[in-house]
């Protein structure tokens, strides 16, 4: 899964490998801090769409590449920052719906994942590999 900011005037997106069992432990405990919610709850959280979780991966993501930024400097609009499976793991769902779903229902999901499969970006480095973006 990508955490992919496009902020207003950049013409390329930062695109960020969001795997939540990569993420170091001291990145994890300020997630935890500035999130006030377990590293689990906070990574189903990213997934559903919490504007706080978010806010704080970009952060963390961020500090990467800039450690002295600040958190009350990270801020953005709803449409710069959005999540994106992997191919891979487009792929993964969509064997499982296929084994799993029936009917019309089954019919429009693969259709609907096929699309998504064929525009998502895939990182040379993760063929084949995929496990979804939530921790045990």
């Amino acid at each position: 899964m990508y955490l992919v900011y496009s902020p207003e005037g950049n013409d390329e997106p930062q695109r960020f490998k969001y795997n939540p069992r990569k993420i170091m432990s001291a990145e994890r405990e300020n997630i935890e801090r500035l999130t006030s919610r377990n590293w689990s709850q906070f990574t189903k959280d990213v997934i559903e769409g919490s504007s706080v979780c978010r806010r704080v991966l970009l952060y963390t993501f961020l500090k990467r590449e800039h450690p002295t930024v600040k958190y009350d400097d990270v801020d953005f609009a709803w449409d710069e920052l959005r999540l994106e499976y992997s191919k891979a793991e487009l792929i993964e769902m969509r064997d499982t719906v296929a084994e799993n779903a029936s009917g019309e229902q089954r019919a429009a999901i693969l259709a609907k994942l096929d699309e998504e499969i064929a525009e998502a970006y895939e990182d040379p480095e993760d063929q084949g590999k995929a496990s979804l973006p939530v921790a045990d």
